[in-house]
């Protein structure tokens, strides 16, 4: 039966807790004096080096074999802390792959390693000081609280001093139960600063966890906006399927009653005349709807078909030049397209222009977008309301991208988007 099995079977459980933190010092002990013995080789090869010079060479030696058994005993401690008191060490960075001579130089001067050799080399001695200190004091408490039970079952030529039934007796288990009051505190207190002492020097540092944090954040936002992407797509095939057909068909079937009923009165006429040019209407709106929530176009034939197709409806000429040796994600292609989009609406409210230039390629990992026109310029990204400018920095912003708008009075206006992309 496994040690942490026993100590389920303690009653009690600020017991249990204590039996587990006692366990975990004395599972301690070993692995805290593993590096002794080479210390002591290295100082004894290093007084040898004064007395002969010619030993020095071998001084080396001990700290070489430091660094082989390193990663062993980290791998001890770390499964010692997880499985005694349910405390995950995670590892810190490895400097990199592979088995060369430069991986292996890497790993020597990382600083993670030598923190780990901090840990086992300094650290360790001084926590199995303190290991033997606080499992002596559990010795101690055990022998003195049960010191009638020695007393009775001791024979009596084995027995340090006659003792017997005694007041010092009394003061002995006295002494002892007071002892294992104290130590559950002191095991706690040894527990919580090796754990501390575990967690700075053998796993991340601050600024490994940073980045691993930053690295998370960065994978579950781009999940969120992966979702939010097919989420549009979703909806907009589900309109272009499903409501966009039924009003096809209610202005299919109204212009055939207006049509075939040639003998309606003028009223009924003039309803349905009414009802087939809303239905119409309804049918242009929805186009638009669905062509701003996630165009199918931009799906099926990629950027530069959907820049075109955007450019060919608006009432100025512009000239769009679309360079991609390969397609980006659906991500940041859906972010170009909408902010040329809406970059291209806004030249038609706001800058007067008489023509836009579109230019989008890629140049190493990096997606660039430059929508410039010839308006009156004055564009403002503070601006709250009007060019909608900051929304577009937003969206940009989601994706880790760059957004910068150059629009001096009298223009022209250049707006330069630059998109990370994946290799």
């Amino acid at each position: 039966m496994q040690l942490t099995t026993w100590l389920r079977l303690v009653p009690g459980r600020p017991f249990r807790r204590a039996g587990h933190r006692t366990a975990l010092v004395a599972a301690g002990l070993p692995l805290h004096l593993a590096v002794v013995p080479l210390w002591l080789w290295l100082l004894g090869t290093m007084a040898a080096s004064v007395r002969a010079p010619g030993a020095v060479a071998v001084t080396p030696l001990p700290v070489l074999f430091t660094l082989v058994v390193t990663p062993l005993l980290t791998v001890g401690q770390r499964r010692r802390y997880r499985a005694l008191v349910g405390k995950d060490i995670p590892r810190p960075a490895v400097p990199g792959p592979g088995r060369n001579r430069k991986s292996a130089v890497r790993r020597l001067a990382s600083r993670a390693l030598w923190r780990q050799v901090c840990y086992h080399a300094v650290a360790g001695p001084l926590f199995a000081v303190l290991d033997l200190v606080v499992l002596a004091v559990w010795a101690a408490a055990l022998v003195a609280a049960s010191i009638y039970v020695w007393i009775w079952a001791l024979p009596p030529q084995w027995r340090v001093t006659d003792l017997g039934y005694s007041t010092q007796a009394a003061y002995i288990t006295a002494g002892g139960l007071a002892l294992l009051l104290l130590g559950p505190r002191l095991t706690g207190a040894l527990v919580r600063l090796e754990t501390r002492a575990a967690e700075v020097l053998l796993g991340p540092s601050r600024t490994e966890k940073l980045a691993r944090r930053v690295a998370d954040l960065a994978e579950s936002r781009a999940g969120v906006l992966d979702a939010a992407d097919a989420e549009r797509r979703r909806i907009e095939r589900d309109l272009h399927d499903g409501v966009q057909q039924r009003l096809v068909s209610l202005a299919v079937n109204l212009g055939l009653a207006r049509a075939t009923l040639g003998d309606l009165p003028a009223d009924a006429r003039k309803v349905i005349d009414e009802a087939h040019r809303e239905a119409k209407e309804a049918i242009a709106e929805l186009n638009n709807l669905v062509r701003g929530l996630h165009p199918a176009v931009l799906e099926d034939r990629g950027l530069d078909a959907a820049l075109s197709g955007v450019a060919a409806r608006l009432p100025i000429p512009v000239r769009v030049a679309v360079d991609l040796p390969q397609r980006p994600s659906p991500t940041v292609e859906a972010v170009a397209y909408f902010v040329v989009s809406e970059a291209l609406t806004n030249v038609v409210k706001h800058a007067q222009a008489s023509r836009a230039d579109v230019t989008v390629e890629r140049i190493g990992e990096t997606l660039l977008v430059v929508v410039a026109d010839d308006g009156a310029g004055g564009a403002d990204l503070a601006a709250a309301g009007g060019t909608g400018l900051a929304g577009l920095a937003k969206r940009v912003a989601s994706v880790d991208g760059t957004f910068s708008c150059r629009s001096p009075a009298g223009g022209p206006t250049v707006i330069t988007v630059e998109l990370p992309c994946a290799p």
